[in-house]
């Protein structure tokens, strides 16, 4: 994989939208869809992976339904950069946290949770986040509702 931004022509948006509407389709069907042979699809495909656009195949769990109704924004600070790794590392170790990005602003970090209930936000918060060394402050908004949850990349009709 590399790092390298490339261009997107207007047959690969069509091939990563039709694999984003319909993730279980065939390669013939994807080709189908965007015009190509099953061959041209896989060969699109090695690219677009080979160069870090397609990251995974994973399928979208309904969080609720697996038991996790509760999502929270989580915010980090640390009381020096020192503690920077050992909170990564407990950050990439906890499954509840599902996103982990360092910002801008009075915070260091800000954390996407997932929890089967205030009691396990609480637990997760009180004891593994806080219980960090280095952990400074933590300042959390619990989700009410999520109108819009569109995990892709915003790609246009065309390129």
């Amino acid at each position: 994989m590399t790092n390298k931004q490339i261009t997107l022509d207007e047959t690969d948006i069509r091939l990563l939208n039709a694999l984003w509407n319909s993730g279980r389709a065939t390669l013939a069907e994807l080709g189908k869809d965007c015009g190509l042979s099953a061959p041209g699809v896989a060969d699109r495909l090695r690219r677009l992976e080979r160069n870090g656009v397609i990251l995974g195949y994973a399928p979208r769990i309904g969080l609720a339904a697996a038991g996790f109704g509760l999502t929270a924004f989580v915010e980090i600070t640390l009381g020096h950069p020192s503690f920077r790794e050992a909170f990564l590392d407990l950050a990439a170790s906890l499954p509840e946290i599902r996103e982990c990005h360092h910002v801008t602003g009075s915070s260091d970090y800000l954390l996407k949770v997932v929890c089967s209930g205030t009691a396990h936000l609480e637990e997760l918060i009180s004891e593994r986040l806080k219980g960090c060394p280095g952990v400074a402050a933590s300042r959390t908004s619990v989700v009410l509702s999520t109108p819009k949850d569109r995990p892709d990349a915003p790609l246009p009709d065309r390129p």
